[in-house]
């Protein structure tokens, strides 16, 4: 698990284990099959400093490091994807933008209350025809007598429908010059008059997430509900989701590593022509190359985060390390179940879900394919 690390780092990833392990894994099934979002778990969750890791305890957060968030964020996803998805969401996404960007008024307005497991806040980007584009947005929020007028949506957004889900910071439309969109960004309370959600179900993956679908009408904010600087919506968003690929990384990277313990101890028990699978140099050859993977993977995302914890620049880093924690998580899920056959694919065996979570990986906070576009500038710029 990495032998450099410093004794803290040890310490917390098995503090992160436990509880994983001992709250969260023997719920997961039944979470999965029920496509029910665990509220008590949220609770359980926010007792345990898993949200508002990275902020100072002044706002109510644990004043710990982005590395420490990460491994936290990947126990978890090595015991199930969808707690780990909430964490990362609400993490990345909710919290740090208000942290980061916000005043000092809107920090202790919104923070303490979103570090404790009983409200969540989302991250409002993703529209029907914004998607990789981030630009496409249509929504429009027009200042009128010192108020911000909201009108338009929001699709496939996390930690938004549930019964703890608080609000959204979301990127609209606040005027056009010469044909260009100025963007910026909002903070919207849930209770605003006009605000309406609606849960996405029937999904393939992550299927104890909270997804859903907002629309806003005619819902009115205080002009103060701006996050940053007018025009400033695409920057922060952009800068939000450098820091949200290394968690979703970390999902990678995590359900990978559970995807290959699995694989070895089913191969280490099942035994064909009298021998045990893991006996046999194809299947142990699979294991190498797994194990080879990961280890890059971990020191991949590892480094990154110690880049953006230095306060280095970090974007390129990002993208590689999502782009290769995302599609090694594929490879390894894929391996693990031919090594599990036929039994794979029963519900009762976690490799069937770990299979299933994995594929939302390569398209959430950046496609490979947009990944690949990001890198590539970096090179050649």
């Amino acid at each position: 698990m990495n032998e450099l690390l410093d004794d803290r780092y040890v310490e917390y990833r098995k503090k992160v284990r436990e509880f994983s392990e001992k709250v969260i894994q023997p719920i997961a099934v039944e979470q999965d099959e029920k496509e029910e979002f665990p509220v008590p778990l949220a609770k359980k969750m926010g007792d345990a400093g898993l949200f508002g890791i990275m902020l100072p305890k002044k706002y109510g957060g644990q004043g710990l490091d982005y590395l420490s968030y990460i491994i936290a964020v990947e126990e978890i996803a090595r015991i199930d994807s969808s707690p780990a998805a909430t964490i990362a969401a609400h993490n990345s996404l909710g919290i740090n933008p208000i942290y980061t960007f916000g005043t000092e008024e809107q920090r202790m307005k919104y923070l303490p209350g979103l570090c404790t497991g009983d409200k969540l806040w989302a991250f409002g980007l993703t529209e029907i025809n914004a998607g990789s584009d981030a630009k496409g947005v249509e929504t429009e929020a027009n200042l009128v007598d010192a108020e911000w007028v909201i009108n338009g949506s929001k699709m496939f957004i996390t930690n938004c429908s549930s019964s703890i889900a608080a609000g959204i910071t979301l990127q609209a439309i606040t005027g056009i010059t010469n044909g260009k969109k100025e963007l910026s960004a909002i903070l919207v309370d849930r209770s605003t008059t006009g605000y309406s959600i609606t849960p996405i179900m029937g999904k393939l993956m992550w299927r104890a997430v909270d997804n859903g679908e907002l629309r806003f009408e005619n819902c009115k904010v205080p002009e103060t509900n701006l996050l940053g600087k007018r025009g400033e919506g695409m920057k922060i968003m952009l800068s939000t989701l450098d820091g949200g690929r290394l968690s979703i990384a970390a999902i990678g990277l995590g359900l990978a590593q559970g995807a290959f313990e699995m694989a070895v101890n089913y191969s280490q028990k099942r035994k064909q022509f009298g021998k045990q699978l893991s006996e046999f140099q194809a299947i142990s050859f699979k294991l190498a190359e797994m194990a080879t993977k990961i280890e890059m993977a971990r020191n991949t995302l590892y480094h990154t985060c110690r880049l953006k914890d230095a306060g280095l620049p970090f974007s390129k880093q990002a993208a590689m390390a999502k782009l290769y924690c995302s599609e090694i998580a594929k490879e390894v899920a894929d391996e693990s179940l031919q090594i599990h056959g036929a039994f794979g694919f029963l519900r009762e065996n976690h490799i069937e879900r770990f299979y299933r979570d994995q594929r939302l990986l390569q398209i959430g906070e950046g496609t490979s394919e947009i990944l690949k576009m990001l890198i590539s500038r970096h090179i050649l710029s």
